[in-house]
């Protein structure tokens, strides 16, 4: 098979994994195998394309033309390529997770919730290998209505209200600011197609260009700039699976993805250096960063803690683009994975302390990390590479992303880098420290007999915990797909 129509069956797997699982509805068995085969396919295809595009090789191919100009098309290149392997992994290790936890937790909906998995990941599969703008807008936002079933899946008032505010925000941000922004881009260009060096170059003033940056930093709500970021932590009310991979990865790196593919395939980052709004937004996401940490810290809920701690590392990855140098890029790219991996196991461990026992807030998790050793084990592995240190793959990003403040002469911007460091440090080892070095208080109640989560939560979540040692020790194929990026 051709890479160009390999692309294409990786968006249409999922699907096809979809209508397998409501035909097997009835037999749970057979349709969480059919789950897991997917996704195994799946990462098998994506992969599958590593060797030509690091040959140099770029497929495209054009589903249909929309109207003259503009068509429904599919490239593969390295960023995207990365976010689809990072993805399509994930899915694997989210599937093994989600067996077990749906059945411990007895939770009703399971077909309906394994089929808008697949819709979710077929939409982050046609973000990541979109060859222009419109593309890249259409599967956005079908991975936004694709995930909403996903964040109301318990039908409670408060899962309906979480659900408006998840639509209300990223609809009216990607309709009222990101289209419009697209549409103003095909006025000035004639084109809205990804072209290495950007297209936008002596289309318009540098004022106007600025107002276009605003429009799309502000109009991918995906990436949670504050203030329009209340989508996700209004969205933890979903099952633990669907915070774990949808919004430490597939959604919220959607949302990332089109800005660092904007700052380099639409603006290019020769002009994007000369705008004068990208020194300020470079400021406004580094102010996400510092705000959504010091919000972290009121939260006793671990899921609610967890939820602004991506919020705040997203804006890593917004700051990287918006350094408009080769290591920010770098850095930023590389921040996809090494925070997908960290972010996703911390979600993990939230889950299994739940259904293990029965616990959501950090304020009442003393002791347990004695029953539990593996499980908080992670969290603390996981910790580290969001705070960026060894040995944990989470140092190489920031690595990165510190050189590139550096590059642009903002040694402000790496003040507020360590800054965030500091903080996500006091409140991520907050946990495995009361978990493992606090006695439970006197008159406390616990359920007794609590042990390990059920086999698939603590596999998975060993799996991507020890991945993130392994991102530190071998960090190489993720710097090298991002190296041919900035070399383009």
């Amino acid at each position: 098979m051709s890479p160009e129509w390999t692309a294409a069956v990786a968006v249409a797997l999922p699907l096809l994994g979809g209508l397998a699982v409501l035909a097997l509805r009835r037999w749970p068995n057979l349709r969480e195998s059919a789950t897991l085969v997917t996704a195994v396919a799946l990462f098998f295809v994506v992969a599958s394309l590593l060797g030509p595009v690091r040959g140099g090789a770029r497929p495209e191919l054009v589903l249909f033309e929309v109207v003259p100009g503009i068509s429904l098309a599919l490239q593969v290149e390295p960023l995207g390529l990365l976010f689809a392997l990072v993805a399509s992994f994930l899915w694997i290790i989210t599937s093994l997770y989600s067996i077990g936890y749906m059945r411990s937790h007895h939770e009703s909906h399971q077909t309906r919730f394994y089929f808008f998995f697949t819709v979710a990941i077929s939409a982050a599969m046609g973000a990541a290998f979109s060859a222009n703008l419109f593309t890249l807008f259409a599967f956005y936002e079908v991975l936004t209505l694709g995930t909403y079933p996903l964040v109301t899946h318990h039908g409670t008032d408060e899962a309906r209200r979480a659900g408006r505010v998840y639509l209300g925000i990223l609809l009216s941000t990607s309709i009222g600011f990101q289209l419009l922004a697209i549409i103003w881009t095909w006025l000035l260009a004639g084109t809205v197609a990804f072209r290495p060096g950007g297209i936008l170059t002596g289309t318009a003033s540098a004022g106007m260009l600025s107002v276009l940056l605003v429009l799309y930093v502000f109009g991918v709500g995906k990436a949670a700039v504050m203030p329009f970021h209340r989508w996700l932590p209004a969205a933890m009310v979903a099952p633990t699976p669907v915070s774990a991979l949808l919004h430490a990865v597939a959604v919220v790196k959607v949302g990332v993805f089109t800005i660092l593919k904007i700052a380099i395939y639409v603006f290019g980052l020769d002009l994007l250096r000369t705008l004068p709004a990208t020194p300020w937004l470079a400021w406004a996401a580094a102010a996400t960063i510092i705000l959504a940490s010091l919000v972290a810290f009121t939260k006793d809920n671990l899921k609610a803690r967890l939820a602004y701690s991506t919020i705040s590392q997203l804006s890593y990855i917004v700051l990287g683009a918006l350094l408009a140098n080769s290591m920010g890029v770098i850095g930023g790219g590389m921040h996809i994975a090494m925070h997908a991996f960290g972010k996703i196991t911390l979600f993990f461990v939230a889950g299994a302390v739940m259904v293990a026992a029965h616990e959501t807030e950090i304020s009442r998790m003393h002791g347990l990390g004695r029953t539990m050793p593996i499980t908080f084990g992670a969290f603390f592995v996981a910790s580290l590479s969001i705070i960026g240190v060894p040995p944990a793959g989470g140092l190489w990003s920031k690595w990165f992303l510190g050189l590139g403040t550096l590059e642009a002469g903002q040694k402000g911007l790496l003040a507020m880098l360590m800054l965030s460091s500091l903080l996500s440090l006091v409140y991520l080892l907050e946990v495995p420290v009361k978990a493992f070095f606090r006695p439970v208080p006197d008159g406390a109640e616990r359920a007794p007999g609590i042990r390990e989560a059920p086999w698939p939560m603590v596999l998975a979540l060993v799996l991507t915990a020890a991945a993130t040692v392994g991102l530190f020790l071998y960090p190489e194929p993720v710097f090298d797909l991002m190296t041919m990026v900035v070399a383009q």
